[in-house]
Formats: C-alpha cells, structure tokens, sequence
C-alpha cells in the first residue's frame, strides 16, 4: 500500500478513535461529538455489496479450495468493471466486496455490467464453476473512514440486500438509490416486498443480459 495511503487512513482512524473517547466521558455531551464527526466523515456515496449465490453451501460440498478459486476469479472478472464504472473497492471479506460510487447511476451501470460479463464467463462452464452473482446498493450520507470503511443506515440496507436477500442474477436496490436515479434507459425497477433495515423500501433492477 502506497505510504500517503497508509497516513491518510490511519490519521482519519486516530482522529474518530480520540473523539470516540471523548464522547464517553462522564456528561459529554454527545450530541455536539456526534455533529463533529458527521462534520468530519459524513459523505454521500452510493455503496455496492456484492456477494456468490450458494457459496456456504458449496463450500462444504466441493471444498474450500475450489470456492478459494472461485473467489480468485470473481475478483479477476469484476475488479476491472468497478474500475471502468469509476467505482472505489473498499474492502474484500470471503466472497463479498464493498464498493462505493459517487453517483447511483454509475453504480447501477457498473452492477449490469458485472452481472453481464459473468454471464458470459459462464457458458459452458459446468455448474460448480459458475460464478452466480448478487448485488445490493445504497445512497446516502454514510460516515466514511478513509478508504477502509463506511458505516451508515443505506450501508446497512445494502449489505442485506446483496447478502441475504438478493439471488443469482439480481440486482436490489434501497429506494434511496431508485428515487435518485429517476430513470433509466433499458432499465426498469420492481418493487419487492422485502425492506431491508436503514431503508424505506427496496426495489429489483430488471436488466437485459
């Protein structure tokens, strides 16, 4: 890592870490600590998870080698489309990625565009080498550390889109995300009845592959 990386994320740590402390002293006054660290970190991004249909499953049926493979060749796929899609990989755990956008719609794009190429890197492979794709997305104001980490309700209502809620092929997003977006050309949204919590409703993106 890149040594002005490493200070930038590490002073934007010490700084929340010194005034985490002071919020917890006797009759601190908490609210005026919590305004300066929205002050300090609260930014509006889009935020991406995504997550391997069946890969708990997989795992003990085919190994952790294979799905240690298969992790490999997601990123190999999907990494160059968030970086086309102007995208920002924060972090990497198991078969998820966290990613943030400046723009909905850019997220959007670049979650079709991975949906596509998986699609493609698909054909022909038998089933257990498939990469089957979720994705969840939020919009909003999150509190954003450096480049490590962001924490926020839209944050949250995205991870259990991407994670828990959405199957193979989908794409689910908050309405935070649709109602900034409007419209889209070629691309439609569905409403769902799941309302991950941090939202006020989800919606499915339909999408030609």
């Amino acid at each position: 890592m890149p040594y002005a990386v490493q200070i930038a994320t590490s002073a934007s740590e010490d700084r929340l870490e010194k005034l985490m402390e002071e919020r917890l002293k006797p009759n601190a006054d908490k609210a005026a600590v919590d305004a300066r660290i929205w002050d300090l970190f609260g930014e509006t991004w889009a935020v991406m998870f995504t997550d391997l249909s069946g890969f708990s499953r997989g795992v003990a049926e085919f190994g952790i080698v294979h799905f240690l493979q298969m992790i490999y060749e997601s990123q190999r796929l999907l990494v160059p489309r968030i970086d086309r899609h102007d995208g920002i990989l924060l972090k990497m755990e198991g078969d998820s990625m966290m990613v943030i956008f400046r723009r909905p719609s850019r997220a959007i794009e670049c979650a079709i565009d991975m949906q596509r190429i998986a699609q493609r890197y698909n054909e022909g492979k038998s089933d257990t080498e498939q990469i089957l794709l979720c994705i969840g997305l939020g919009y909003g104001k999150m509190l954003r550390i450096g480049d490590r980490d962001v924490f926020g309700p839209e944050v949250n209502a995205a991870s259990k889109l991407g994670e828990d809620a959405a199957k193979a092929w989908d794409i689910l997003i908050t309405d935070a995300v649709r109602q900034e977006v409007g419209s889209m050309p070629g691309v439609e949204f569905e409403s769902i009845d799941f309302v991950p919590p941090g939202a006020t409703g989800a919606s499915r993106v339909s999408y030609g592959l």
